[in-house]
């Protein structure tokens, strides 16, 4: 039995940051799509891939200067457990 190659963009987008040898993570936070995550110097990018191929994808920037120590991580998880 053959099994026919189908291209998706989940693949074409794989292969291409493969190529480019980015380092990337896939996730899975939405039935509807799977996360790749990228992270270069100075930015963090999430790609979300849906079925039907469309991208959906942002990006968060920074200067990746030293914000703090343990009280900083302390403070962060305080937060997002009020």
């Amino acid at each position: 039995m053959r099994i026919s190659s189908v291209n998706h963009a989940l693949f074409d987008l794989l292969e291409r940051l493969d190529a480019a040898r980015i380092h990337y993570m896939l996730g899975r936070h939405r039935a509807e799509s799977i996360l790749v995550s990228v992270t270069l110097v100075g930015q963090r990018i999430e790609i979300d891939v849906f079925r039907d191929g469309h991208l959906e994808i942002s990006r968060f920037l920074g200067t990746e200067d030293i914000e703090g120590g343990t009280e900083l991580v302390d403070d962060i998880i305080a937060r997002a457990t009020d």
